[in-house]
């Protein structure tokens, strides 16, 4: 990769910035047995939109989607954001060394707010957070990773994005990206063949190890 030009790394939040995933997986796995009868629907909206979500699984259930609503609000109210290890000396990093950096989260803004609460320092950690009012398509859909690209000024053989859900990762692969899976949420070996490279963790990964990698 050519780092004489403008460099960007594109990061998915849940998951890869913050380890909320089985948070989540606890929550839909609920929302899925009590409303539909279902006791897989979490593996299934990993990484997608609240609108993708109700459109696929709850369509037309109007009464359903404003109960769960309510309830993931409240859910989201009393969740812990822990970062994952080595993500902000990471991020650190790559600012000294003038990268530019995005959050591609397929989170909304009134989830993000939760966030910024309990950490208000993300919002200073990079130059833009794309939240799902940003764009239409869902992951697995590209739109979101190359809205990040344009909003940096940055073009696929020079964007990096890690992800740690598979549509995501299916996401950074279509955008073109050299993508980094993050074995936060699934398997080392499940998400092998999804991505460039595989990482446990942000810990000891640097610039200079992330320059190093090539699609």
């Amino acid at each position: 990769m050519d780092t004489t030009k403008a460099t960007a790394v594109l990061f998915d939040f849940d998951g890869v910035v913050v380890d909320t995933e089985t948070q989540y997986s606890h929550f839909w796995h609920e929302m899925g047995k009590q409303y539909l009868g279902m006791d897989d629907i979490e593996g299934r909206v990993k990484g997608q939109t609240l609108v993708y979500i109700y459109d696929t699984f709850f369509p037309g259930m109007v009464k359903e989607q404003a109960e769960i609503t309510e309830r993931l609000n409240r859910f989201e109210q009393e969740m812990s954001f822990d970062f994952i290890p080595g993500v902000l000396d990471f991020i650190a990093d790559l600012h000294g060394n003038g990268v530019k950096t995005a959050v591609v989260t397929s989170s909304n803004e009134a989830k993000m707010a939760a966030v910024y609460r309990v950490h208000p320092e993300i919002k200073t950690l990079f130059d833009r957070i794309l939240t799902a009012e940003m764009f239409t398509a869902s992951k697995p859909a590209p739109d979101c990773f190359l809205l990040g690209m344009e909003v940096l000024g940055t073009t696929p053989d020079t964007t990096y994005v890690f992800e740690d859900s598979f549509n995501g990762l299916k996401a950074g692969m279509a955008s073109g990206a050299t993508v980094i899976g993050l074995a936060t949420t699934n398997s080392r070996e499940d998400i092998a063949p999804l991505c460039h490279y595989v990482l446990d963790d942000f810990q000891g990964f640097t610039y200079d190890k992330l320059t190093q990698l090539h699609k």
